[in-house]
């Protein structure tokens, strides 16, 4: 790529904060989830922004707050991807059906997410915890669980009792271990994560044992 598309991309990034942030945003979560936020490097992602870590340090502060912010668009993106499924629109069944599909797909597809959250758990959530951003993110996330099965309940098709924190904890270990571990029990049970046919079986399994949780 020639010096002038360059110079147009930089003058972009000059005139656009937002898209700038969002940009540099991109290429330190992959570079956060392959590396931690120890190992991770502002310099390799100002030279893959083509930008300087002056500038990258003018909108974020520092490597933590980067970091944070990365956290923060991640947490963003799925949350806003599940208040678009429009799960009060179905069945309470099919609602939960499509919420454990969806978390199935979802972070199979990103896996740079489950990396964030297992390298921020080896941060005892630390820098979570410094975000309100994020902790006002989750709040829809378990009112649309506890909506579903509260409805659910009411309609006579799951069982009282089911808290529902615990219910997305219950949806969500599942999808994060198929995507945590699949290398380590992959080589150790023989089983090919990339496989079309054994992922569609595993991820109709993982449904099916949510619904039996709560099916009345």
């Amino acid at each position: 790529m020639n010096e002038t598309v360059h110079s147009e991309r930089r003058a972009t990034r000059t005139n656009d904060p937002d898209r700038t942030m969002a940009d540099i945003i991109e290429v330190a979560t992959h570079e956060f989830s392959e590396k931690g936020l120890a190992g991770a490097r502002i310099d390799v992602i100002a030279e893959a922004m083509r930008t300087s870590k002056r500038m990258i340090y003018y909108y974020f502060g520092s490597k933590e707050g980067l970091y944070l912010a990365v956290l923060e668009a991640a947490y963003s993106r799925i949350r806003s991807i599940e208040a678009g499924l429009h799960l009060e629109d179905m069945a309470p069944e099919a609602a939960l059906r499509t919420l454990v599909a969806f978390t199935f797909d979802y972070q199979a597809a990103n896996p740079d997410f489950i990396r964030l959250v297992m390298n921020e758990n080896m941060h005892r959530g630390e820098y979570l915890a410094q975000s309100k951003t994020i902790q006002r993110l989750n709040v829809p996330a378990i009112d649309s669980v506890r909506e579903i099965y509260e409805r659910g309940v009411r309609e006579g098709v799951f069982r009282a009792g089911v808290d529902p924190v615990s219910l997305h904890m219950a949806i969500a270990a599942p999808c994060f271990f198929n995507v945590a571990n699949r290398h380590t029990f992959g080589l150790i049970f023989k089983i090919d994560f990339d496989d079309p046919a054994a992922t569609a079986t595993r991820r109709e399994s993982i449904v099916e044992m949510i619904v039996r949780f709560v099916r009345r």
